[in-house]
C-alpha cells in the first residue's frame, strides 16, 4: 500500500485520487487558521514557489482537531489563506487526522509514522498541552498538532515525518534530496 491507494476531497466536494500525483514529490500538511504555527504558511509558500517546478506538490488539509483552531469553512479557510499568506497549492477539505472520523489517508500516515518529539521553546510549551490529550504521545503515530508534515517520495512512499516545531529548513532539505 502506498499514498496512490487513497482518494481525498477538494474544498469543493470533489473526488481526487491521489494517484494523479505519481512521480511527483508530496508534502502533506495538515493545517490551521488560527494556531501559533499559522505563519509556517508563508514558509511553505516559499518552499512551493521554489520547487513545485522540479516536481513539488503541497497538500494542505486543514483540520480542526486542535484547540478549534481551524473554524469556518473550507471557502473561509482558503480565502484567509490566499488573502493573508498567498498559497497557491492545492487545499483540500477540512479533515480529521486522528480518531474514529480520521480520513483513511491519515489513518494510514499516523499508522506508518512515527512522532519525532517536539523541539525549541514552541515544544518545550506544546508538550504538556499534547501530553493532556495523550498521555502516552510520544509512543504513538499520532498527529500532536497543526502543521506537522509527513514527506512522500516519487513513488508514492513515506519518506518522512516532520513535526510542527522542526525547523522548515530541514524540511526544505529533505523535499530537494527528493527532488
Amino acid at each position: 500500500m502506498n499514498v496512490y491507494d487513497f482518494t481525498v476531497k477538494t474544498r469543493k466536494g470533489e473526488d481526487v485520487a491521489l494517484s494523479d500525483f505519481k512521480g511527483k514529490v508530496l508534502l502533506i500538511v495538515n493545517t490551521a487558521t488560527g494556531c501559533g504555527f499559522t505563519p509556517q504558511y508563508k514558509e511553505l509558500q516559499e518552499l512551493y514557489d521554489a520547487d513545485h517546478e522540479k516536481g513539488l506538490e503541497i497538500l494542505d488539509f486543514p483540520c480542526n482537531q486542535f484547540a478549534n483552531q481551524a473554524p469556518g469553512s473550507d471557502e473561509e479557510i482558503h480565502t484567509f489563506c490566499t488573502g493573508r499568506f498567498g498559497i497557491t497549492f492545492p487545499q483540500y477539505a477540512k479533515i480529521d487526522v486522528n480518531g474514529e472520523q480520521a480520513s483513511p489517508l491519515y489513518q494510514w500516515l499516523t499508522g506508518n509514522t512515527t512522532f519525532g518529539g517536539f523541539k525549541g521553546a514552541a515544544g518545550l510549551a506544546l508538550a504538556p498541552i499534547v501530553k493532556k490529550m495523550d498521555k502516552d504521545y510520544k509512543n504513538n503515530g499520532s498527529i500532536k498538532w497543526n502543521f506537522t508534515k509527513i514527506l512522500i517520495d516519487r513513488e508514492g512512499n513515506i519518506a518522512g515525518r516532520f513535526e510542527p516545531t522542526d525547523p522548515m529548513n530541514k524540511v526544505k532539505e529533505a523535499v530537494e534530496a527528493l527532488l
